[in-house]
């Protein structure tokens, strides 16, 4: 057991035993050109031999470990009873006697910087910054061991208590080693990122810069000049009035200084030494292999580093095989689903997908680099961009604007198709709806009945001539066509309607209980499962205390509980390998977890009358023929009235025959999804009883020929499962940018509009109608809770939302477009709806009284 070891002798392998600090200290040595001061770190050995002194503490770290992230004022009394505990808990007289030796080295009086250094500190996934303390100018043997138990105490701070809570880190596995390194006396001091934190553009430097200490910018006490540096050269900087800063006492401790007058406006650095700086920084950056966020000090025109540590917030950039410029554009937001997805989900969705993807932060993203360079498909692909998410247009636009993407004479492959145009040649019958429907309906059976006889290595083998055929269903030309005439009579509808009528978005009336639209389908067809039910009292107190997955198996023991069975299964049958985030294979379906559907059961219990269903199908379909009716009348009293009547009676058939297709394909993936998830969990229950998985879900965390190869050869590799895990966790606090380009930039665009009131949220307008009502900020369907005349307010709404649709009477979400899932389904039952509004979930706190303008696309906070 080794307690004291010299920050010279550490690597950045020895976490375990020095924390992450230490460990980047050590490695930061080795560095050539690199000056860290020098020191010595009392290793986590240490600390475990104090703690297992500490009265109680396995009982406090117990009580710890049940709490939540919420429970904050319980968080705030149990972390200030372990670090009173710590602090008073002697340290070992031969622990003490080794400190001192290694104090003695440079004469006692000698000033130190006391700096924690925790075992889950300044990792790749979780840097921990600002969660333990930091002590400056300690002078003195006796100081610096009260330092050194404060240090330890302060992994038990409330920040750092609630940071592991968050981010899933279990109490007992954290230790903490203690880094007692010679004082910096700085000229100036600071940060340096060497990546922008904001935009995240790998290429751009930032550096933050004080006089003194860099406390004083730590603490807020002053603003810093800040230098932006590009290819070794200053390309922005702000020079703050920098009025006091913080400089070490001769006795120990620190105070606040003020600046001289002249100083205050003047730079701290002078460009040569921030390009200097950057150019250290770099050489960091490239031995970790990562983006760091630097401490540095100047000293008589030296720069010391005192810590170094990776950027956590920037989001990842997909991997290429070439130095070009690359502009991806995410397809989470496109399929109204954000949330980071699993290896296997990754790779599943990639393998079945259209066009190549690319992955990064456990999302997805298409490269449309070749469309945006080529003048012939730019217009394209901005029209279907814009039309499907105007913000990522503005981005792509921004994009341009900037001369990121040289201009090439043709398109090249990849990235979405373009659409728009004259309307698709297909004929206005729904003849050829039915025939799609049923081709799908035939694939799925016979991939149901290919797959049951096959497991084993030969499963994959098959998957991939499914996928194939999954491909080639979702490719069929007569289906695309259906899909773009239902689109591009919409488009056409309110174009020319708002031209010749002034009137907003009439196709969002004309669509109304549209037929063929299986996503409206399933959210009315849980009203008809609620009728069923609804007679019978002594069901529906069963199903308000359900907790368990296996309820349906207990209701034919209860009074009109048979009935209630066949009517939940009847729905799961139809309906079952839907679910939440459902284009990530490794989510549970609802055929899976069907106790997900039983709040929204009972909602609709309480909320509607018996043949709710059916009364709202056919209201939607009264008003569609009443507005369709309106318009051609208005229209025949028009200049050339009888063309334009005519022309928009083909587009209302049109529309009408097609629009509810528009959500058929993603019904046909799901169901395909399902049977292949059923296959491959079917084998990795086999690698659990064969020992080989520890758990079923473990294959999650695995790409598909990576699992491929353990059903082969009976090997896992358990630690890159682990690291998988990890990863997955740290990109739930990653926010997906819809514009990302190769430098790292995400590109953020922004609504050009000046036509809604001051302070509005606005977004893009998906269905007409304004309503008013009490804000519900859902995140997850299953904590819905949702009253007649509610507003849902969410990130986003794929499909498996619909069936609390019916119950509500706005929506708002951050994400989608006038196509995405959750506007079409929004029209079909009449809500008025705005999507696109950036940080809705955010900016409206739940239980506020809005106002949803779904026809003008903004959103009013009244209270």
């Amino acid at each position: 057991m080794r307690v004291l070891v010299e920050l010279h002798e550490i690597d950045e392998r020895q976490v375990d035993i020095v924390g992450g600090k230490a460990a980047h200290l050590g490695a930061l040595w080795r560095i050539e050109g690199i000056r860290v001061p020098e020191g010595f770190c009392v290793t986590t050995d240490a600390f475990r031999r104090v703690m297992a002194e500490v009265p109680s503490i396995d009982d406090r770290l117990d009580r710890l470990a049940r709490l939540t992230p919420d429970d904050r004022e319980a968080i705030r009394t149990l972390s200030a009873q372990l670090r009173h505990a710590i602090e008073a808990t002697p340290i070992p007289g031969d622990l003490v006697a080794a400190i001192t030796r290694a104090l003695a080295q440079n004469g006692e009086q000698v000033a130190y910087a006391v700096r924690s250094s925790a075992t889950a500190e300044d990792l790749p996934t979780a840097s921990f910054a600002g969660q333990q303390d930091t002590y400056l100018n300690v002078v003195g043997p006796t100081a610096i061991l009260q330092h050194i138990s404060r240090c330890w105490a302060s992994l038990f701070t409330e920040r750092a208590v609630t940071y592991r809570l968050r981010n899933g880190i279990d109490h007992r596995t954290v230790h903490m080693a203690v880094v007692v390194q010679r004082m910096v006396f700085a000229d100036a001091s600071g940060i340096l990122f060497t990546a922008d934190p904001v935009t995240g553009n790998r290429k751009v430097a930032t550096v933050d810069a004080g006089y003194g200490l860099g406390e004083a910018l730590v603490s807020g006490l002053v603003n810093p000049d800040v230098f932006k540096v590009r290819h070794g050269e200053v390309v922005a900087k702000s020079i703050a009035a920098k009025q006091r800063a913080v400089e070490p006492l001769p006795t120990g401790g620190t105070r606040e200084v003020e600046i001289d007058s002249p100083r205050q406006e003047q730079p701290t650095l002078t460009d040569e030494q921030v390009v200097r700086l950057v150019e250290l920084g770099r050489r960091i950056e490239a031995h970790f292999g990562r983006p760091q966020d630097i401490e540095w000090c100047l000293v008589d025109d030296g720069f010391q580093i005192v810590q170094s540590r990776p950027i956590t917030t920037l989001f990842p950039i997909p991997e290429t095989d070439d130095r070009e410029n690359h502009v991806y554009v995410s397809v989470g937001h496109g399929q109204m689903m954000t949330d980071p997805m699993k290896p296997l989900g990754l790779s599943m969705w990639r393998l079945t997908a259209m066009v190549p993807m690319h992955e990064a932060g456990g999302r997805l993203f298409v490269d449309v680099t070749p469309r945006l360079a080529s003048p012939a498909t730019r217009a394209g692909l901005l029209d279907v961009m814009g039309k499907g998410d105007p913000l990522i247009r503005d981005a792509l636009e921004t994009v341009l604007r900037e001369d990121f993407v040289p201009t090439l004479p043709d398109a090249g492959p990849g990235g979405p198709p373009t659409g728009g145009g004259a309307p698709a040649p297909i004929e206005t019958d729904p003849a050829v709806v039915a025939e799609l429907i049923e081709r799908s309906k035939a694939s799925i059976a016979a991939l149901e009945r290919d797959i049951r006889t096959t497991s084993g290595p030969a499963l994959f083998d098959f998957l991939l001539e499914a996928f194939q055929e999954h491909k080639r269903v979702l490719g069929d030309p007569l289906s695309m066509r259906a899909i773009m005439a239902g689109m591009e009579a919409t488009w056409w509808l309110n174009d020319k309607l708002r031209e010749w009528l002034g009137e907003k978005n009439a196709a969002d009336t004309l669509t109304l209980s549209a037929p063929d639209n299986v996503t409206s389908e399933m959210g009315l067809a849980l009203l008809d499962v609620a009728d069923v039910i609804r007679p019978h009292p002594e069901v529906v107190t069963f199903l308000q205390n359900v907790s368990g997955e296996d309820f349906l198996d207990e209701l034919p023991k209860l009074a009109g509980g048979t009935e209630a069975r066949d009517a939940i299964e009847a729905y799961l049958d139809r309906y079952g390998m839907r679910c939440v985030g459902e284009i990530d294979i490794t989510r549970p379906r609802w055929r899976e977890r069907p106790s997900t559907l039983v709040p929204v059961i009972l909602d609709h219990i309480r909320h509607f009358e018996p043949g709710a269903a059916e009364r709202r199908f056919e209201q939607g379909r009264q008003k569609a023929q009443l507005k369709e009716q309106e318009v051609l009348s208005r229209l025949r009293d028009l200049p050339d009235g009888d063309r334009k009547a005519d022309e928009t009676k083909r587009m209302i058939d049109r529309v009408r025959t097609f629009i509810g297709y528009r959500e058929y394909p993603k019904y046909g993936i799901v169901s395909r999804y399902f049977v292949y998830k059923q296959a491959l969990w079917a084998e990795a229950e086999r690698l659990v009883q064969a020992e080989v998985l520890r758990d079923r879900e473990d294959i999650c965390y695995l790409t598909f020929h990576e699992l491929h190869d353990v059903v082969r050869s009976h090997q896992v590799d358990a630690q890159l499962i682990q690291e998988r895990k990890d990863a997955f966790r740290s990109y739930h606090a990653l926010t997906p940018p819809r514009v990302l380009t190769s430098d790292g930039e995400a590109v953020t665009g922004v609504y050009r509009r000046d036509d809604v009131p001051a302070g509005a949220l606005i977004g893009v307008p998906v269905s007409a109608g304004t309503i008013e009502g009490r804000a519900r900020v859902i995140l997850d369907m299953a904590d819905a809770d949702l009253a007649a005349g509610d507003i849902l307010v969410t990130a986003f709404t794929d499909p498996s939302w619909s069936p609390l649709f019916v119950g509500i009477a706005g929506l708002v979400t951050e994400v989608g477009g006038l196509m995405t899932h959750g506007a079409v389904i929004a029209r079909e039952y009449g809500l008025p709806a705005v999507v696109g509004v950036e940080q809705a979930t955010r900016l409206i706190r739940d239980g506020q009284r809005i106002r949803v303008h779904g026809t003008e696309g903004y959103v009013e906070i009244l209270s």
